[in-house]
């Protein structure tokens, strides 16, 4: 019987089920979980803060690309003139 690190709560997964590394979620309280150790199982709650700092990441690649695309627009524009 495993319980969600973070709500208590009681996951329907089987100890011997899981394989480390695996992710899952609390029904519960919806947070991530990592198995980070099968023997005895441990679970840790995945950080919010590393998927908004991959979010953050991706969202500074989607701004470099517009302000690339920008760049190329004056440099056509300035072409033309």
């Amino acid at each position: 019987m495993l319980k969600c690190p973070e709500c208590a709560a009681v996951l329907d997964v089987e100890e011997d089920e899981v394989e480390e590394g695996e992710i899952m979620s609390c029904p519960e309280c919806e947070v991530e979980l990592e198995v980070v150790q099968v023997n005895p199982v441990h679970l840790n709650v995945i950080s919010d803060e590393l998927e908004a700092e991959e979010e953050e990441e991706a969202g500074e690649e989607e701004f470099e690309a517009e302000e690339e695309e920008e760049e190329e627009e004056e440099d056509e524009d300035e072409a033309l003139r």
